[in-house]
């Protein structure tokens, strides 16, 4: 694995990283002051004040699950590479082992440590090797909290979310022929069925919406 790109902000950068077969991947290291972690419903978009906080509070890893993706939505770049393969669990855990190595912090010592299976990739269509690098993740940071995006693919086994995992399911629009549009892949569950997903897990399951129609 070697950096092609880095883009740098305040609270964190995003990488773009050529695996040993050239095949590229996303993953990103960010941070954030541990009080938005419980901002919801009070203008959780404001900081409080101008201290952007560290890795010591609240600290998200996001990871890529392939090179690529087969799902192709309307909004994201990633359904236009001309190819793409799954990662394999190793090329998932190097990631999160990649961000640790470039910063001074066990994750340990992190208030909240949070690996987001959201960058390049549906995590379930590559659930296998996703199950088994939050094992190997979980083995060395017991306190990481892993955050699978999915879009709901059909036929796909829930039951084993709880604990420190739980789902965040991409939606994008509230109505199923706007949804159908922007997200093009025909084995996803329905909007219906994804309100009827439930999981054990200890933490919220959360809901991504891309707002590309103001109506929604």
């Amino acid at each position: 694995m070697k950096i092609k790109k880095q883009k740098d902000f305040l609270n964190g950068s995003v990488y773009c990283i050529e695996l040993d077969d050239g095949m590229l991947i996303e993953t990103t290291d960010i941070f954030l002051p541990f009080y938005t972690k419980d901002a919801i419903g009070r203008k959780q978009n404001n900081l409080d004040n101008y201290d952007i906080g560290d890795r010591s509070e609240r600290w998200m890893i996001g990871v890529s699950v392939m090179s690529g993706c087969p799902v192709r939505c309307k909004f994201c770049a990633t359904g236009q590479m001309k190819k793409w393969r799954n990662l394999t669990w190793q090329e998932i855990v190097t990631q999160v082992e990649f961000i640790i190595s470039k910063n001074n912090i066990n994750p340990l010592d992190s208030k909240e440590f949070k690996i987001n299976y959201t960058r390049m990739g549906e995590p379930f269509l590559n659930i296998d090797n996703v199950r088994k690098a939050i094992d190997k993740i979980t083995q060395h940071y017991p306190n990481a909290h892993h955050y699978i995006s999915t879009i709901g693919i059909k036929d796909a086994d829930f039951s084993w979310i709880d604990g420190n995992i739980t789902l965040q399911l991409s939606l994008h629009s509230l109505n199923q022929e706007s949804r159908d549009w922007l997200i093009p892949y025909k084995n996803k569950l329905t909007i219906e069925q994804l309100g009827s997903i439930t999981t054990n897990s200890n933490l919220k399951t959360t809901v991504n919406l891309t707002l590309v129609n103001e109506s929604d």
